[in-house]
This record gives structure tokens, sequence and C-alpha cells, in this order.
């Protein structure tokens, strides 16, 4: 069997309506207005950003000595466009202006630091880094960096480039940032290069990888440290279109966000089996074949808008979660995970288009070993629309022979044969509010015509792809397919009967009450997180517990989120937008607004089980 479009086309009005709603009105662009700043806590183009630097330093120079400003540059940041509007705007002296690459170990001596945590000619996995960003230093060269803009002589002197702040002592500490989707552009573009390296024109999905596993983490480790001394961030996503923000303005920015609701910017991604609910739903563009992917909560990569008076700064919304890390997250998540985000919603849209790769995500043990991960991939698929024959693989089928099935997925591999699913994968129908249960280990992947809300533990990249149904990337190459490390984990106890008990539509009724009832709706008991659906056609009482909260509108044209006590502005979600409460927030409550009054509205709401 090969994967096929969905056999209802649909014109694009044909997804909004059974929806109830009229026209799209899905936010593309969430954004948290930051309250009681200064007018001018944010500045935008490169002659604001420079005069807000002089202004900055000029008390300083007249001290008649070397004013150092360090501009430590997340990796993929356009360090050029820095120095040279520098230059022109500030009319700082060339000479005068330094870059940390001077004090790096040559290429060679990083690739061979780096290469044990690359996994070879793995296309996909390394192992997360236990590397730290002075690694990447030469003793020497860094010493000779630092001497050399100590004896720069009086006036201002810039040391920019990551590791900027450890190869100086510097008066100003500006962070050069951008999220990690917009690095992944400019891999895509050929317009970056690794950490240290020149590679630019290195495949765009390995030079992720090398990101994902050493460059994005050490750089992350020294963010949490010196985030606390910013003087000011700058916003480098938009080329040529730079923010600067003072460090006091940001951290008080994200104090506020994580006091109340909030959403992260969205982004949207085609790929070999996407379709087309998406792209009229959440009213996208028409350039790209299909969108595929929609990633709305992923912290790690997501990014976050902040609102300062008429200027608009965009930075990764993990920033967020290092800087205020018990308000967001609560104590006992925190004190589980550390800084970092453990819940992760996205969409999986194959409305018009084909099936996933049938998968397999890693146990946690394997996952432990193999790539440094405290935790694996355990996920679900909401869905929140459904073609007319629309099917979920989940499991393999009664009595298959394990061995047999990894020897039919060889044959596939080596171009002998289609996979015969029909033989040893089990299916269940899909329908719009079901509800489907993977832990880490059991067989799976959405079939062509679904629209899938997935609702997972966060380490994302972790699939062991096991068959892609004789199709190409996007790039005209066959995907990576990893069935020797997919055989290591497969459950074969879950088989059909196993997942139609334990797996399928697994709703529990918990209470109710005028207007609202809630069900339990999984994940299953070998998972961290839980889940809860509300249906709703008036106000329904939540509550953080001290953890935080991710939840999406599945149901309804739109809602509000308000406190009782009124400790947040009222905030509106639409339909299939997800949003995060956060653990300080405590008492909230949600009812239906607008265009939903009058009609029954359904949120989803995951959050970290409570051990006992």
């Amino acid at each position: 069997m090969t994967a096929v479009a969905a056999s209802t086309a649909m014109s694009r009005t044909d997804y909004l309506s059974p929806l109830g709603l009229s026209r799209p009105n899905y936010d593309k662009h969430p954004r948290i207005t930051v309250a009681g700043q200064a007018a001018d806590a944010a500045v935008r183009g490169w002659p604001a950003v420079c005069d807000r630097i002089r202004q900055a330093t000029t008390p300083l120079l007249a001290a008649g000595r070397p004013v150092v400003v360090a501009i430590e540059c997340y990796p993929e940041v356009f360090q050029d466009e820095i120095a040279q509007a520098l230059h022109a705007h500030l009319g700082l002296p060339l000479a005068r202006l330094f870059r940390s690459a001077e004090a790096f170990l040559p290429p060679a001596a990083i690739d061979a630091l780096v290469a044990p945590e690359l996994g070879g000619d793995d296309p996909v996995f390394g192992r997360l880094t236990r590397l730290t960003l002075d690694r990447f230093l030469d003793p020497d060269r860094r010493a000779s960096l630092r001497a050399r803009v100590g004896a720069a002589g009086p006036g201002l002197v810039v040391v920019i480039g990551p590791a900027a702040l450890l190869c100086c002592e510097p008066d100003l500490v500006v962070h050069a940032d951008m999220p990690r989707w917009e690095a992944q552009m400019r891999q895509r573009r050929d317009q970056v290069s690794n950490l240290g390296v020149e590679n630019r024109t290195l495949k765009a999905s390995l030079q992720y990888k090398r990101s994902f596993f050493i460059d994005w983490r050490v750089c992350d480790k020294l963010k949490q440290t010196a985030l606390a001394r910013w003087d000011f961030l700058l916003d480098t996503t938009l080329p040529c279109d730079p923010r600067l923000v003072t460090g006091a303005a940001l951290r008080e920015g994200l104090r506020q966000a994580a006091a109340r609701p909030f959403r992260v910017v969205p982004f949207f991604d085609p790929g070999p089996w996407g379709g087309q609910w998406m792209r009229q739903v959440c009213d996208l563009p028409d350039g790209p074949p299909n969108y595929a992917w929609c990633f709305d909560c992923v912290p790690e990569e997501n990014s976050l808008l902040l609102g300062f008076g008429e200027v608009q700064v965009e930075i990764p919304s993990i920033n967020l979660v290092f800087a205020q890390p018990k308000p967001l997250l609560g104590e006992a998540v925190y004190g589980r995970f550390g800084p970092e985000f453990p819940i992760r919603f996205d969409f999986l849209d194959t409305m018009q288009g084909g099936h996933l790769s049938f998968q397999v995500h890693p146990l946690t043990e394997y996952a432990r070993e193999h790539f440094g991960l405290p935790y694996t991939q355990d996920e679900s698929y909401y869905i929140l629309d459904a073609a007319p024959g629309a099917e979920v693989y989940l499991g393999c089928k009664n009595g298959a022979d394990g061995a047999a099935m990894i020897a039919d997925l060889e044959a596939a591999q080596r171009g002998e044969k289609p996979f015969d699913d029909a033989r040893f994968a089990a299916r269940f129908p899909a329908r719009k509010h079901d509800h489907f249960l993977i832990p880490a280990g059991t067989l799976h992947c959405s079939g062509a015509g679904s629209m899938v809300l997935e609702i997972s533990a966060t380490p994302y990249i972790f699939t062991f792809k096991l068959w892609d149904w004789n199709r190409l990337g996007l790039d005209g190459l066959p995907r990576p397919v990893n069935i020797a490390r997919g055989k290591e984990v497969i459950r074969w106890e879950r088989d059909e009967d196993y997942a139609r008990r334990r797996l399928v539509n697994q709703f529990t009724p918990l209470a109710s009450g005028p207007g609202w009832r809630e069900e339990r709706t999984g994940l299953h008991e070998a998972e961290f997180i839980e889940t809860r659906r509300h249906w709703f056609t008036g106000p329904v009482e939540h509550h953080t517990g001290g953890g935080v909260n991710v939840l999406n509108l599945v149901q309804g044209a739109e809602a509000i989120v308000e406190s009782p006590s009124g400790a947040f502005a009222p905030f509106v979600v639409h339909y299939a937008e997800t949003f995060i409460v956060p653990a300080a927030v405590g008492a909230y409550t949600i009812r239906p607004h607008g265009e939903a009054l009058g009609t029954e509205c359904a949120t989803m709401k995951a959050f970290v089980r409570t051990r006992a």
C-alpha cells in the first residue's frame, strides 16, 4: 500500500463552515504588551540602535580608558551586519572591533571536539552535549585577544560573536539573539555555518543536527548564566531590521509573561505528506505546496513577541523558561526537569495529503543511553478534523510475527517490495475528537485525511522512521529510515487488542457542573503528561495546581480566559490556538466568547502529573 491523498477533495471553504467559523481567526502573531515601561525602552533600526549604545557608553568614555562592549551572538546571527552597522552609524573604527572567532580553536580541532557527540555518519541522531562554550576556545588565542582588547587605548572597543563574554571584561553587555526557527531558515538558505567552523554549504539537515546536539546547547548554557547581566538585548530575527531593548525592560517583560496566559509565535512548514487544512483554517499563504507541521508550543524553537510601546521585539521563547523557570513551570516541574519546557503541542496536517511515516519512538532507557536524554517522546494524537475513511495506525496486528515484520521492512528499504502494512500494522478509524495514546515503543502513524493535534513530551526529533511509503522528501532525496534502531525499542505486546483496550479513546468522566463537564483522556500510565477535556457552554473553573498548563481550543470559534481575582487582563483565544497558563497564575476560568456565545466549546489541557 502506498500513501494516497484523502479521498474527499475539499474546497478551502469546506474546512471552515463545519467548524462554525465564518472566516479564519487564528492569530499567527500573538503579542504580549509589556505594561509600565518607558516609551523608549526599545528602539528599532540601526541608527537608533547605535545611538542607544552611544548614549550608554558616553559617560564611561570620560574616564579616558578603553570602554569594552561585548556583543554576545547566538549562533546563526549575522555578525557582519552588526559590525558594518557599528562602523557606519557609530563611527567605530574597524581596528577597534574584534571578533570572538579569533579566540576559537582551529576548525579541525573543533570538528574533533564535537565528533564524539555527533554519532558518526548517522544523518539524524547524536548525543546531547555536555560541552561548554569555553571548550571551543584556544587558551593562548583567548589570552592574546584579551590582551589586545585591553591594550586598545582610550575609546570604545567592541568584541562581537559567540563567546564574546568569555573573551573580554565588558563594561556593557549586548546579547544579539534570534529564535531557532529563523536559524533553520538561514541554514536552508546556505547563509550560516556551525559554531567555530565554515560549513555553510553543508546539507541543512546536518547543520541542524549539529546545532541541535551541540551549538544551541553550549550557547544556551552561557545564556542562562548571563541573562541577568544583559544591558541590552538585540533582536536580529529580521535582517536589516534590528530592535534593541534594555535588559531591565526585557526582564520585566518576561516577569509579566510568566504571570498571565500567553501564546508563543507558531511556525508552519511543508512536508512530503502535508495537507491543506491549515492553509485555510490558519489563513496561510499559497506559496508552499502544502503545510505539514505547525509548531505552536515548542518553546525551544518558537519565539515570543513582546511589545514595548510601538516597538515589537521577537525573542526565543526559551528565554522565558531560563528567566522565569519557577513561576512558569512550577516548583515541582522545575525540580523534575530543570529549565526545560516538557510539554509540546503541534499540528500534523494530512487533509488532502498522505500518510505520515510508519514509526516508533525510543524507550526512556534507550533515549538516555544513546542520546543523553532524561526522558523520551511519549505522545498522543487528538483528532481536530478528519475526512471520511481516515485512519490511525496504532500497534501491530494481533499475532504479528515481529521478525517477519522487520524482514519485510528491510526488504522495503532495499527497494525490493513495498512494506505490507495490511499484514502487520493495526489500524483504527479516526474521527473528529478521537484521542489516540502513543507511549514510546508503540508502532504508529497518522493516515491521510486527518488533522492531528499532537500532544507530547518535548524531545521532538527522536523518531525512528520504519517505512515512508516509497516517497522522497521535498529535497528530492529519500528521507532517513532507521529500522536498526527502531527494532530495538518496539513493544510487540502492544497489538490491536492492547491498543483498543488501553490506547484508543480512553475517556473517563470526572466532574460536571452548570454548563460544563470534564473528562480524563489519558495519557497512558507510562507517560508523565495528563490530559483533560472540558466541554462548556458557560464558565469553567481551572487551577494550575502549581504546575504549568498547556491548552488548545479544540471546539468553538473563540473563548476568553479570565482571572477570578483580576490578576491578569482577560485573554482571548481562537479555534485551534494553543496557549500556556504559567504555574504562578493559579486559578483561572474559561468561557465561550464572541462568535462562540451560545455554542458548546471544548479545550484540551495537558499538565505534568504530580508524583504520589
